[in-house]
């Protein structure tokens, strides 16, 4: 008796915790996030593809990082994050989007990413030109040599170039911003912090999801 007691008491307090947790809000369009009209093919069909459109000259941008950073790392198998450094036209923010590319091919970008953002947000460095940013580099250990090389190949600066062109294809107007799928723009209009941004991401990650499943 006591057993059967213990247990339906557990249930008891089970269902009022739940009652007493905020119900999820449903998805708005427009409010939540917007369809991205024609939708984007992705790169790779087998995963649900988030990519965020960020720039390193954005305060904003540099805020989020850790955020996002730590939310990345914890997604689910089934989806893929991607960073697509973009400029809206800035000369300096064109050079940044390189500096990202270049990182990347060398095999530093994980040890110097966050540090990009210190330099210029915190620190207050000018690295917004080639000789600026190749003489930072220089002072973090890398070789100015192999660096330069990257920074001024055909492949960093066709990277650069499509980041640009897959904005005015995802229809960016600012950044940091987070396209789930090619289908879905999160916009979080009423959202006050970063972390519910991301909360925000994963509703629209799990209606990608949902989408995919009723094909």
């Amino acid at each position: 008796m006591q057993g059967r007691m213990s247990g339906w008491l557990l249930a008891i307090a089970l269902a009022a915790l739940a009652m007493a947790l905020p119900a999820r809000a449903e998805l708005t369009v427009g409010r939540d996030y917007v369809a991205i009209v024609p939708a984007q093919v992705t790169d790779n069909p087998a995963k649900l593809e988030v990519l965020e459109f960020f720039s390193y000259g954005c305060p904003h941008c540099s805020d989020f990082h850790p955020t996002v950073s730590k939310w990345a790392a914890a997604l689910p198998a089934d989806v893929v994050f991607k960073r697509v450094p973009i400029s809206f036209g800035r000369p300096q923010w064109a050079s940044l989007a390189r500096l990202y590319y270049a990182l990347e091919a060398i095999g530093e970008l994980n040890r110097l990413d966050g540090a990009v953002f210190v330099a210029l947000h915190q620190e207050g460095k000018k690295l917004y030109d080639d000789k600026s940013i190749i003489a930072w580099v220089g002072t973090q250990g890398v070789d100015t040599k192999k660096f330069t090389d990257a920074y001024n190949s055909f492949g960093v600066i066709s990277q650069a170039r499509r980041g640009d062109q897959m904005a005015q294809a995802y229809k960016i107007q600012g950044v940091p911003a987070l396209a789930v799928d090619g289908k879905y723009l999160v916009t979080g209009k009423e959202v006050k912090a970063f972390s519910e941004l991301v909360v925000l991401a994963d509703q629209v990650i799990d209606k990608a999801r949902s989408d995919r499943g009723k094909k």
